[in-house]
């Protein structure tokens, strides 16, 4: 069966996700929700209200909306009749699924799929009084929120739930709406909850029996451990104390009594108070953080009072986030009993599950990473470890092995053998990861090969022919050796006849631009021919891309922002994945695009306004996206302000780009030429009207002067400044005066109290 009618029943938060998501993916959805007086669809109006929010838009663009019908469980359920999947996502109440069950099963076709997004009531409970009819066409599709960008979906199957169903939706989940599909026992709170938030109890109770700093246990409890940097503390904060409390309860209801979470789920005081006092993080601007006149202010757990916080140096922390765990549990301090404690009991925990939740570690693993954005699952963390080493100081603390670990000794969790990667399965036998065929996750290949050139900031390896080009610094910054192994790659595609080059990498971010600290460093050594030779390789790097003999496609997923994003925009074909964040945003820290953004943005706007006998509103459009910073958070809208071409397009999976990125190099139908003639420049007209309007802007407290600084180095490019009106520049000339404009105000105070400040405080100053 294809699915081409969807209905959503509840439009709160996880339902009208789901049913933006549909929509994102090109399918008719009805999203109902209770009758309210007055406004019969107030609630479904009010859910799809929530998805056009300018914060996280559940929408990628404002077309896809027309998909999306709302109604009501009164007037509207009769809709339902036709639809192929049914997805429920009402409030967590057993009797209430069950009535609205009933009415689903008297009204929807013998063929229809229904299926709860519930993650705390069994399906042996949901179905229980339901036909075997219906029984047959149920399972559980557990989203995570917000649903758009978070790309786990666990699945999971009833006692009598048939294998075709679950087939169906695992293709049309992973396919058309682009999640990484965890299949799921039906056991409490199934994987990625169950053991995610284990992790975060650990940490919270070994900060608080540690006395550790809220901030402290943060700066562990992050990127050292693989974890994203929100920490525990700053978690807590961000979903709300009084929500991840609900969780937790939520968890304690349903696991067994002799289950582990137990011993990490009792309530902390100080966490009721808050509570009570609606101190309940973000949402109230105050919780284990605020935010002051003088910065961010943290806890103290002792005395319950804020005080400021400066910012943390821990260089175990900065270490271990380099070089791996082992760093935290070879330390002997009171940080590195934190990070023992935490992971001792959390990885022996995902241990102790099997077999339990499955017969290996692979559906944790890909739970945590997929729903908990963790860099590796904790039987990849035993591995990076050591098992036997783990083992040992499990012993040594006189805790208990799980058996599945124990099978492991002396071995590994995963392996390579014979070029395949492979998973240890309960029994000490061996399999294949499983993989559908499109489906090709860089970082498990990575893992059967060999860089032919690598260095700390990038790595090239050769696929059968291939260049493929991988950026795995911190947020992927672009220094001077992330260009050479790109020039590499690019200089032995050429000499060795290869197929062609691919720039693709499997973290949460393509690239956040240049590595700042590094351009600090050349202002602060007063070395500005040292930035301009970098600048000048940039772009000359970046070129060889556009004019390649051979086929070149860029795979970018997360963000790609400044210069992450002059590299997208010399790639001939660009292959995105639908939540793509892209952008020239440089101004923000007080400098311009100087590897070619400025340039390539204008010629885009001249092909796409074909108007290249006077490009004057071509040099607006360039001015106004490069000067305000302008990012595009979908593809669709990245299209709109020329920051994608027309033959470049997106993938909702993003675990299917390389796979189609090769595809695309194998059959390069879609791979388009760059053609920069030279500009006949409107000049020093357009050029005094733009600093004039950017001045005006400034008296009005549109701008900062700083701004109207900067705003000026890019009407300065873009026009060609002060030259006479019909002044022609080749593309070159266009790179120029990039890097004369970067260099002009990389040498002023202002620029540099930005950088500073973006790089010391994590956002810059508006000066």
């Amino acid at each position: 069966m294809i699915i081409k009618k969807v209905a959503v029943i509840g439009a709160g938060t996880m339902g009208a996700g789901i049913a933006g998501q549909v929509a994102n993916a090109g399918v008719e959805v009805w999203l109902l929700d209770l009758p309210t007086e007055g406004n019969t669809n107030a609630l479904a109006e009010r859910g799809l209200e929530r998805l056009k929010g300018s914060g996280q838009p559940g929408l990628m663009s404002k077309e896809v909306e027309s998909l999306i019908h709302i109604g009501n469980t009164r007037d509207d359920f009769g809709q339902l009749a036709d639809c192929d999947w049914i997805a429920e996502a009402v409030v967590e109440r057993l009797d209430i699924k069950k009535d609205l069950y009933r009415r689903i099963d008297s009204v929807c076709h013998d063929q229809a799929i229904i299926s709860s997004n519930t993650s705390t009531i069994p399906i042996s409970l949901l179905v229980e009084d339901m036909p075997k009819s219906f029984r047959q066409r149920f399972a559980i599709t557990h989203f995570f929120n917000p649903v758009r960008f978070m790309h786990l979906l666990e699945l999971v199957r009833g006692e009598d739930t048939d294998p075709a169903v679950i087939k169906i939706l695992a293709s049309f989940c992973e396919q058309q709406l682009g999640k990484g599909v965890v299949p799921c026992l039906d056991t409490p709170g199934f994987l990625g909850n169950r053991v995610g938030v284990f992790a975060i109890q650990c940490a919270l109770h070994a900060a608080f029996d540690l006395g550790l700093d809220p901030s402290e246990a943060d700066a562990l409890f992050g990127r050292p451990m693989g974890i994203p940097k929100t920490g525990v503390f700053g978690l807590y904060d961000l979903i709300g104390i009084d929500l991840m409390s609900d969780v937790v309860q939520s968890l304690v209801n349903i696991l067994p009594e002799g289950d582990a979470f137990h011993q990490e789920a009792e309530k902390i005081p100080l966490m009721i108070r808050m509570i009570e006092n609606g101190q309940t993080g973000n949402k109230q601007g105050k919780g284990f953080y605020r935010d002051s006149k003088n910065g961010r202010e943290v806890l103290s757990l002792e005395d319950e009072s804020y005080s400021f916080s400066p910012r943390l140096n821990l260089a175990l922390a900065e270490k271990a986030e380099k070089k791996g765990v082992q760093v935290l549990l070879a330390d002997n301090s009171i940080h590195g009993q934190f990070a023992w404690r935490v992971l001792s009991r959390t990885l022996s925990y995902a241990a102790s599950l099997i077999p339990e939740v499955g017969n290996d570690g692979l559906g944790i693993d890909d739970a945590m990473k997929l729903g908990y954005n963790w860099v590796k699952g904790p039987f990849e963390l035993i591995d990076e470890i050591g098992v036997d080493l783990f083992i040992e100081r499990l012993k040594a603390d006189d805790m208990p092995v799980p058996i599945f670990l124990k099978e492991a000794a002396g071995s590994s969790f995963y392996r390579v053998e014979n070029g395949e990667l492979q998973i240890r399965e309960l029994g000490a036998s061996w399999k294949k990861i499983p993989r559908a065929e499109n489906i090709i996750r860089f970082n498990e290949m990575r893992q059967t090969m060999t860089p032919r050139n690598s260095c700390a900031s990038a790595s090239w390896y050769d696929l059968d022919g291939i260049a493929l080009v991988e950026f795995h610094c911190k947020a992927n910054a672009l220094d001077a050796e992330s260009m050479e192994i790109l020039d590499d790659a690019i200089t032995h595609a050429e000499q060795d006849g290869m197929r062609g080059l691919i720039v693709h990498n499997d973290a949460q971010h393509f690239s956040c631009g240049v590595n700042l600290q590094g351009v600090r460093g050349f202002i602060e050594r007063n070395d500005m021919d040292g930035l301009d030779s970098f600048l000048n390789h940039f772009q000359k790097t970046v070129h060889r891309l556009a004019i390649a003999k051979f086929p070149v496609v860029v795979a970018p997923v997360g963000m790609s922002l400044g210069g992450g994003f002059e590299v997208v925009l010399h790639a001939k074909e660009v292959i995105c994945h639908a939540n793509s964040v892209m952008g020239l945003v440089e101004s923000v820290v007080g400098v311009v695009p100087g590897g070619g953004g400025c340039k390539e943005t204008l010629y885009r706007w001249v092909e796409k306004l074909d108007c290249s006998e006077d490009i004057s509103e071509a040099c607006w459009k360039a001015f106004m996206n490069l000067g305000m910073g302008k990012t595009a958070s979908s593809p669709v809208l990245a299209k709109e302000q020329v920051m994608l071409r027309d033959n470049d397009h997106f993938m909702m999976n993003r675990d299917s780009l390389l796979a189609q990125a090769i595809d695309a190099i194998n059959n390069p139908v879609n791979q388009v030429a760059f053609n920069r003639p030279p500009l006949t420049l409107p000049g020093k007209p357009l050029f005094e009207k733009m600093v004039k309007w950017l001045k005006e802007s400034h008296e009005k407290g549109l701008f900062m002067a700083h701004d109207v600084i900067v705003g000026t180095e890019m009407a300065r490019i873009v026009t060609g400044g002060d030259v006479e009106p019909g002044t022609i520049w080749s593309e070159q000339d266009f790179f120029d005066a990039e890097r004369r404009s970067f260099l002009t105000l990389a040498s002023t105070a202002a620029t540099k109290i930005r950088i500073e400040t973006m790089l010391d405080d994590g956002s810059p100053i508006r000066n």
